[in-house]
């Protein structure tokens, strides 16, 4: 993907989210990894009205070199690239969200996973999602609790393509902008199936079902 094509797409897939509501108002950013340096959203830009000339763009060590200001989220977003790279590395774009159903779940202090196994395709499509302790946006800690997550489940034969800042929302990625939207997309709705059986907590699939899911597809639990 080229530098004006990765704009373009960035433009588009922040447009479909938050046409969609998985965005809203100026929350959220996308970024693009380049082989010169990265593309984010500016800081407080809404997701559904960017301008691809306007991206922030910066070098490989994170200097902005055009574009508006960059998100802050640009320092986590670098952390998430080097440790996923580690053991995807076609790995090229994050997206963060402040995602209604995923945050929701966060409220309610789940454990050390937003979600259980709860349907093949979160299983196969998304994975483990480490919840991480709240942390103001931006602090450095955040980003080295995520990179601690992704190097444990990397090294456990499980990478994980999603993290959960609590109380914020998710963190994906994927080899591109399309790709790394429909980790998202089955990450907030397998949330709102969660929340949509109230108390009556679903169980999980069972080992035997997932071990068939990672033999059949590939899946990543």
């Amino acid at each position: 993907m080229t530098e004006n094509q990765a704009r373009e797409e960035i433009c588009r897939v922040g447009r479909s989210l938050f046409e969609r509501g998985y965005v809203h108002a100026t929350a959220g950013n996308i970024s693009v990894r380049l082989d010169d340096g990265f593309l984010i959203t500016p800081t407080d830009a809404c997701l559904g009205f960017l301008d691809p000339a306007r991206l922030a763009k910066l070098d490989t060590q994170g200097n902005q070199t055009g574009g508006d200001r960059a998100s802050k989220t640009i320092a986590l977003h670098t952390r998430i690239y080097a440790a996923a790279r580690r053991f995807d590395a076609g790995t090229a774009c994050v997206i963060h969200t402040h995602s209604t159903h995923c945050v929701a779940l966060t409220l309610n202090a789940p454990g050390d996973e937003l979600l259980p196994a709860l349907t093949p395709y979160f299983v196969m499509k998304v994975g483990h999602v480490p919840l991480v302790p709240y942390h103001r946006p931006g602090a450095p800690e955040a980003a080295e609790l995520v990179a601690k997550a992704i190097e444990r489940h990397g090294v456990a034969g499980t990478p994980i393509r999603a993290v959960m800042l609590e109380r914020l929302g998710p963190n994906v990625w994927h080899e591109t902008p399309a790709a790394a939207m429909a980790v998202l997309e089955e990450l907030e709705e397998t949330a709102k199936l969660h929340l949509l059986t109230g108390t009556a907590r679903p169980k999980p699939l069972s080992n035997e079902q997932i071990d068939e899911l990672r033999r059949t597809f590939g899946a990543r639990w």
